[in-house]
């Protein structure tokens, strides 16, 4: 496998930021988190160079690299034990739809996300988590519950 060149890398990140930067903020609520995982995965993709079956191969390494990135971040010790001052000036009831999708616990927002926002199928979904489709298909379902009971708890206030 070739190494990437310069050309190939800025076609990668022209694609594929906006997509991780998006993903990533849903799981870790900050904007400069999510910037870290953004280059953690283009840092990832240009020490290893892969080689893709297809665009859609592509798109869903990238997705897949993205969540567990996000997943080994929310999981280190640092995470745990410290707080982001922003989030304490942050905490409020959501004034949109994004905000209260942005509350739902991750593996909920993570599949409501890719199928509302970026348009995947519940099974192609399976595909990129590794999970199955009654899995996905369940944490959709209960994801649009814990939306909906949100959204009405805010419209009653």
């Amino acid at each position: 496998m070739k190494p990437i060149d310069r050309t190939e890398a800025e076609r990668l990140v022209q694609t594929y930021s906006d997509l991780i930067l998006r993903l990533s903020f849903t799981y870790l609520k900050n904007t400069e988190d999510a910037k870290d995982i953004c280059q953690t995965v283009f840092l990832r993709l240009l020490e290893k160079p892969r080689e893709f079956q297809s665009p859609e191969h592509e798109r869903a390494w990238i997705i897949r690299t993205s969540v567990n990135v996000c997943k080994d971040q929310l999981k280190s010790s640092w995470r745990r034990t410290t707080v982001d001052l922003s989030a304490a000036l942050d905490a409020r009831a959501p004034g949109s739809l994004w905000a209260a999708v942005a509350l739902l616990p991750p593996k909920y927002r993570t599949v409501i996300y890719l199928y509302y926002y970026e348009g995947y199928s519940a099974n192609e979904i399976a595909q990129m988590l590794g999970e199955k489709p009654a899995t996905v298909a369940t944490r959709l379902s209960r994801g649009r519950d814990k939306l909906r009971t949100q959204l009405e708890q805010e419209a009653l206030t």
